[in-house]
């Protein structure tokens, strides 16, 4: 194979600039074609990252080193163009080392152009040498089901159970492991000693953990391997197995025993089901078929004679993937035989919608793409033939020449109606492949010019064709614009670009929106300052309900204007309880725009039906192009979840009608939400009967009735009455204000501290709206004053200002104190002088004394309603409460302290000021 210079001076053009790419562990500097993202670089640096290295051992091969100029991608490209060229002037490709060069050059400059991609290949496996001899007979693709076949059809049931086995098998294994790490975790953040938190009967966290990780089928060997802190991790991911493929060779049979196996394999994993044999391994030697992808819009932006371009990308491609035949690797030695017999290779022509619409004046047509990838296929056999008389045949010609010779003659027929030079063109060269087939053969048993791969496509820089594109600026930015080629076409037919970026990008505000207006916000109470903020929010949030929601409004303006309280916002959000889903989808569809333009009412007519559906349109090019291609066109379909085996048994059989080669079915996997209600019941318990026994004498019965009350949040009335108290715990200032319901009862407090740091006033205040929470939810202020009542910390000592409370341990056990004496009359906390008005107290003995009514009622919140003659008389004190059991009027001297506040509190002794208990003996 010679090859002359035809894209190598064109790509001299190609500006290359410095970029820094993220790598997993570092970041590297490369030089990189200006027009690439960074993700297409990296993409580019993964796929040499996972390519082979090995040179064949061979005099005068091409150089391993760089070729003149910047080293693009660090020289990655280089470096492999240059070992195919190697491989390919070892294997007799090249007649000379000068001709194997020049096959590099052009092969690196097809890809700094953006015309043309590589697949991945394999890094390692097998794969026949080379120069092996072809093996005698047929091959067989040992990895096809015949489901006509009784035996084979066994085998592929077999197959599919434990497919299906393993796939609920490794769900419930990630299941296992989240419960033993919830009991790990349950022991972890227990705090206490180590034998209470590792024992579930102590530990009630530790305890429903284990329970749940027995319900999910762990033994207790591990649950107690996690409490004893070893680690599960979740099963490792089995690499992807290749996917199956099947023979149904009739599916209206009335024995539907194939079609019966072929829906149920479909549902336990991905399948890909021909209705021939020959179909069948055409897909499955796909798999290991190397490929490359064609560009249709960078070839007609580079190269001005279409005909040309792809004939000698063909050629230029089809020697390449011939050399990566040769020299590549197969999965196992089985299909590395396969491989050598058939040399499977994939040339694929992408976005040929973008090619239509770029190229054409008016109505899209789709015989172009058609006359195109005849063309392209006919030159592609006519290398692979040309392939042949320098080498020879592939092993398996002879099996494969009648089936590629007929279908050759097909696309034939079919070429010869187009009339445009494109269409004539393809119609010689397929005549021309057709001779050349019969006189040479071909070195390729197959060749497919469809083949579905993300990555490949990554790295050329293409995507399927859809309203907006997302593009890399110069900056690094990610920004969305409107398609560019959909762009030219809008304008070539006279449309309006503009309302076209607006209905599929929106205008980011609610001007003229028609819902949610201005003018209908403003009549709901928004004002200019709300409308602004509104208006400011919507230039970067991705959701109309954030514009709508603090901190873009105040809950202030919310909750008086509007007239929503948090919980009710908090349910649903404030943009439900402004407007219908109708009206919502309406303001957003205007401030976000569309996701395409199917229904843009100002379409071009002649672009309309395909701005309707972009996808079907693309796929009518693949139907168009399926006929040229060597392997069928593998439509994926997916089932919904809830599909059984009838729905998919008809889905194959009207592909099958329609006309389909193959199709590939998956299942789609169960999301979080669940499929099935199922209900919550335990199952009932038979209690052993008990033995008979005399009848007792009746008996007084005291009846407990248990009523469950379900807790809502108590909310405070707006205006609340309350009290402040100031008073110094050790020389530390302490402000305690609270807030009481109409009836009296404590509904919140706060606490501020003075001179404190900003990380301790700050840790207080949260700390009091954690306890006016639960207050508000219903739990008793005895439950706080209990629990925190003699704790320990700093600052502590001498309490001055409150003539109730004389000294505390911390601060948490004066507030307590000062809330339990003032709201519970747990008059035993006090340990300072009594009130005045406390006759029996050690005070003043001012107990008889009139106390102006002003002294406790704040004139402010009777708002002048109480008048000024009232008193307190000291009759009208409350009556005394019997003390609580166990507290002892007299009290001893602390050895710790010296304070006479040592009272016996049940079995213990309890100093009131301190807090220590001592071993009292004798």
């Amino acid at each position: 194979m010679r090859f002359t210079p035809f894209l190598t001076d064109l790509s001299a053009s190609v500006v290359c600039e410095a970029r820094e790419i993220e790598r997993a562990d570092r970041v590297i500097r490369v030089m990189a074609p200006a027009g690439w993202s960074d993700a297409r670089v990296e993409a580019w640096l993964d796929w040499h990252d996972q390519s082979p290295e090995d040179w064949p051992r061979l005099e005068g091969a091409p150089s391993r080193t760089a070729s003149a100029g910047p080293p693009v991608l660090d020289g990655a490209l280089d470096r492999w163009a240059a070992r195919l060229a190697a491989w390919g002037r070892s294997t007799g490709v090249f007649p000379s080392t000068s001709d194997a060069e020049t096959f590099a050059s052009e092969l690196v400059a097809s890809v700094l152009l953006g015309l043309a991609a590589p697949s991945s290949v394999l890094l390692e496996g097998a794969r026949t040498p080379p120069a092996a001899e072809d093996q005698p007979g047929p091959s067989r693709n040992a990895t096809v089901f015949d489901l006509g076949d009784a035996g084979v059809r066994a085998r592929f049931e077999s197959d599919t159970a434990r497919r299906r086995t393993a796939r609920v098998t490794a769900h419930a294994l990630s299941g296992v492991t989240r419960t033993l790490r919830a009991v790990t975790d349950a022991v972890r953040r227990c705090e206490g000693p180590a034998s209470v938190c590792a024992d579930p009967a102590a530990n009630p966290a530790l305890g429903r953990a284990a329970l749940a990780a027995r319900r999910a089928g762990a033994d207790d060997t591990a649950i107690l391997d996690a409490i004893a802190g070893r680690v599960f991790s979740a099963p490792e991911p089995e690499p992807l197995k290749q996917i199956r493929v099947v023979a149904v060779a009739d599916p209206a049979s009335p024995m539907d025993a194939p079609l019966r196996a072929a829906a149920d394999g479909c549902l336990a994993d991905d399948l890909i089901v021909a209705f021939s044999v020959r179909d069948a391994e055409a897909a499955a030697d796909l798999a290991i078929a190397p490929g490359c992808a064609i560009a249709l819009p960078a070839v007609a932006a580079a190269l001005p004679d279409m005909v040309e371009a792809l004939d000698r990308l063909a050629r230029l491609w089809t020697t390449a993937l011939e050399i990566e035949v040769a020299c590549g690797f197969a999965p196992d030695g089985r299909l590395a035989r396969r491989r050598h017999a058939v040399r499977p290779v994939v040339l694929t022509l992408t976005n040929g919608l973008d090619w239509l619409i770029a190229e054409a004046d008016g109505a899209i047509s789709e015989t172009e793409f058609t006359a195109a990838s005849g063309l392209f296929a006919a030159a592609a056999s006519l290398a692979s033939s040309e392939l042949a008389e320098t080498l020879r045949p592939a092993a398996d010609w002879p099996v494969a020449a009648e089936t590629v010779l007929a279908a050759l003659e097909r696309r034939e027929a079919r070429l010869s109606d187009l009339t445009s030079e494109l269409g004539q063109a393809a119609a010689l060269r397929t005549a021309q492949a057709h001779a050349a087939a019969s006189t040479s053969g071909r070195r390729q048993c197959l060749i497919a010019t469809l083949g579905a791969d993300a990555e490949r496509d990554l790295r050329l820089g293409v995507a399927p064709l859809s309203g907006i594109e997302v593009f890399q600026t110069r900056d690094g930015d990610m920004v969305r614009r409107l398609h560019p080629n959909l762009a030219a076409a809008i304008t070539a037919q006279g449309g309006d670009v503009e309302g076209a970026e607006r209905w599929l990008l929106g205008r980011r505000t609610l001007i003229d929106s028609p819902a949610l207006g201005h003018a209908e916000l403003a009549a709901k109470g928004f004002t200019e300052v709300e409308l602004e903020a509104v208006e400011a929010a919507l230039a970067h949030v991705e959701r109309l309900d954030e514009a709508f929601a603090p901190p873009a409004l105040e809950a202030g303006f919310i909750r008086d204007v509007l007239g929503f309280d948090q919980e009710t916002v908090g349910h649903g959000g404030l943009l439900a309880l402004l407007a219908t889903p109708e009206e919502i989808a309406a303001a957003t569809d205007h401030v976000f725009g569309r996701r395409d333009l199917s229904d843009w009412p100002s379409a071009p007519v002649r672009l309309k039906a395909i701005l309707t559906d972009l996808d079907l349109a693309s796929a009518n090019l693949v139907r168009a192009a399926e006929m040229f291609s060597d392997v069928a066109d593998m439509t994926s379909v997916e089932l919904p979840s809830r599909a059984g085996i009838g729905a998919a048994m008809a889905l194959l059989a009207q592909a099958a009608s329609e006309g389909r080669r193959a199709i590939r079915l998956s299942r789609r996997q169960a999301s979080n939400q669940p499929l099935l209600h199922l209900p919550d019941f335990e199952p009932a318990r038979r209690a052993p009967e008990p033995p008979p026994q005399p009848r007792p004498a009746p008996t007084e019965r005291v009846v407990e009735r248990v009523i469950e009350r379900v807790r809502t949040r108590r909310k405070l009335p707006d205006r609340r009455k309350g009290y402040i108290q100031k008073a110094a715990v050790g020389g530390h200032k302490v402000y305690i204000h609270t807030g009481e319901y109409e009836d009296g009862e404590l509904g919140e407090i706060f606490i501020d501290m003075h001179k404190e740091g900003a990380a301790f006033r700050s840790l207080m205040n949260n700390f009091a709206i954690a306890i006016s929470i639960g207050l508000q939810y219903g739990v008793p202020l005895d439950e706080f004053v209990d629990a925190f009542l003699l704790t320990r910390f700093e600052p502590a000592g001498r309490v001055t200002g409150n003539d109730s409370i004389g000294s505390a341990t911390s601060i948490l056990d004066y507030i307590f104190r000062e809330l339990g004496v003032s709201y519970l009359d747990r008059h035993e906390l006090a340990n300072a002088d009594a009130e005045p008005l406390d006759a029996d107290g050690l005070g003043s003995g001012k107990a008889d004394e009139l106390v102006p009514a002003a002294r406790f009622i704040s004139k402010g919140f009777a708002r002048g309603a109480t008048p000024d003659n009232l008193v307190v008389l000291p009759f009208g004190r409350k009556a005394e409460t019997p003390g609580r059991s166990g507290d002892h009027g007299e009290a001893d001297a602390c050895p710790a302290c010296g304070d006479f506040t040592l009272q016996q509190r049940g079995g213990a002794w309890i100093c009131d000021t301190c807090g220590i208990a001592p071993q009292m003996r004798g």
